[in-house]
């Protein structure tokens, strides 16, 4: 299984034109030929594309430099020179391009197949026959080939998803994307297991969506404590949001308090995307504390799910709920 990676900086240089020829024709019988210089070629342009079969910047930690191709030169006999191939630089579906230097977002790759000229290659230079005119015949000028441009780009991945499972180490987060999807995230009695974020394809009846496993929050977490920002950056791309609360937790309501808390730290827009308040873990608990839970004062009306991933309980109600959620 690959590393997951969601920041690399890289280095891009588009090729340079080829320059123009200074020529004359030289045949037998004609002594004093005209100028026959051929125009130099484009440099070919760095373009990037995405696509949605990558899922991690992993590469580009082992190959950080990207350069284009140059044009060819001009040559005698009128001929030009050829046009280098553009390069294609192909990013995960979900990156964010910036200029690295000044933060400036240069362009967000949310479409599969999106294309983006980051680089443009430098025009060929003019050949001398170009240069003549009436009064002068026999120029002796040529154009050199422009230089292509030259940038060094910051690339941030935020995962797509349809659903984005948010909750504390241990709240079941990874069993519940283990039942509902073919994804086999790593899971274990103790916080952390997740360290990255995981995309399973789950399906209600004929219709499937994507719901990622996002690495447990803590307390702090929108100040960098814990996994902290590394993840957090990737709810934001999520249409809904289940937050997920242990039945078994000693203080339910302060744990859904703090979470929405270290979303709206992160930013202000996560919280709306909250839809529903998941209570994971109900096989372990009797029919007096799911009451309470049930009757829990939290604050926000939202819907709210009673689910145990072990005996499969409430799973394919949940799947209805994520559908009707994404359906709004």
């Amino acid at each position: 299984m690959a590393h997951f990676v969601d920041e690399a900086v890289i280095h891009v240089k588009a090729g340079d034109g080829g320059n123009g020829c200074v020529s004359f024709r030289r045949e037998k019988f004609i002594p004093r030929g005209g100028p026959d210089g051929g125009n130099g070629g484009r440099g070919g342009s760095v373009i990037l594309l995405s696509d949605r079969s990558l899922t991690t910047l992993l590469d580009f930690h082992y190959r950080a430099s990207f350069k284009a191709n140059r044009g060819q030169h001009g040559q005698g006999s009128n001929r030009f020179g050829k046009s280098a191939d553009d390069l294609v630089i192909k990013l995960p579906t979900g990156t964010v391009v910036l200029e690295a230097e000044t933060g400036e977002v240069l362009v967000d790759m949310v479409e599969d197949g999106q294309e983006f000229v980051v680089a443009r290659g430098g025009r060929g230079g003019r050949g001398n026959a170009e240069f003549a005119t009436a009064t002068d015949r026999a120029p002796r000028r040529a154009d050199p080939g422009e230089l292509g441009q030259e940038r060094t780009l910051k690339l941030e991945l935020k995962l797509l998803a349809d659903i984005g499972l948010v909750g504390f180490p241990n709240a079941g987060k990874s069993t519940l994307l283990s039942v509902i999807s073919a994804a086999k995230p790593k899971i274990a009695d103790y916080p952390f297991t997740t360290l990255t974020p995981i995309l399973g394809i789950a399906k209600y009846r004929d219709r499937s969506f994507v719901v990622a496993d996002m690495p447990g929050l803590i307390e702090g977490a929108s100040k960098g404590k814990g996994l902290g920002i590394s993840f957090l950056k990737h709810i934001e791309r999520t249409k809904a949001i289940a937050v997920l609360i242990e039945s078994t937790s000693s203080d339910p309501k302060d744990d859904f308090e703090k979470l929405m808390e270290e979303m709206r730290l992160h930013s202000p827009d996560l919280p709306k995307k909250v839809k529903m308040v998941v209570f994971t873990k109900t096989d372990l608990v009797d029919p007096a504390r799911l009451k309470a839970l049930s009757s829990l004062a939290l604050s926000r009306k939202l819907a709210r799910h009673y689910i145990s991933s072990v005996t499969g309980k409430g799973i394919e109600d949940l799947l209805k709920l994520f559908w009707g959620a994404l359906k709004k």
